[in-house]
């Protein structure tokens, strides 16, 4: 079933974004997993790979920046919904991850839909990085999906190829593409644009204009 409505809008847009720099990333391969997920029900997708942007330190100076800087916040800002995917580093986000995500503010990720996916080495998994993906997802005013993907041990559960091993982990990878492309579905209806309008005026934005 294709994501497109009665009056002939385009598919919905979902965008990966990867917190990961490493050629051969687990959490990049987690990440396209979801995305097939994502076009299974008819959305277009895109995978923002940080390497490919000429990003620096965040230092608040927009004159400063390269214009890498400035592409990835348009990559970002015409997606309907971004799953996020982060290798946990000391029990956080990695760098990359969060310096782009501080490059970047309420005009990419307000309103819209947001599934994430964590990445460990050891076998506690990914929970603390999820967990402050999901404080900053709530800080930027999205919408982060409940469900969540933790994968411990990830060099036990893909192949050389980046191919998942397990097929239940398969599958809730694939269903995090889903359900965040049929959310932002939903969330571009009519009904759901004008509910989004009146909450997000409703209080006074503390970040500004961002």
């Amino acid at each position: 079933m294709g994501m497109t409505d009665q009056a002939g809008n385009p598919p919905m847009l979902i965008a990966g974004l990867c917190g990961s720099l490493r050629p051969r990333s687990y959490t990049r391969s987690a990440i396209e997993v979801a995305l097939r997920g994502a076009r299974d029900v008819g959305a277009q997708t895109h995978l923002i790979d940080l390497r490919d942007y000429d990003l620096v330190f965040c230092s608040g100076d927009d004159k400063a920046y390269p214009e890498g800087v400035f592409r990835l916040r348009r990559d970002v800002q015409r997606a309907n919904g971004i799953i996020i995917g982060t290798p946990e580093y000391h029990g956080g986000v990695s760098g990359v991850l969060k310096n782009a995500l501080d490059l970047m503010g309420f005009k990419e990720f307000e309103g819209k839909m947001l599934g994430l996916i964590g990445v460990s080495g050891g076998r506690m998994g990914a929970v603390n990085a999820l967990d402050s993906l999901r404080t900053i997802g709530r800080a930027l005013h999205a919408w982060v999906l409940p469900q969540q993907v933790s994968i411990p041990e990830g060099w036990r559960m893909f192949d050389t190829d980046g191919n998942v091993k397990d097929d239940e982990l398969a599958e809730r990878l694939e269903n995090i593409g889903r359900e965040v492309a049929r959310f932002a579905y939903l969330h571009n209806s009519a009904m759901a644009q004008e509910f989004l309008r009146a909450w997000e005026n409703a209080p006074q934005n503390p970040g500004g204009e961002d």
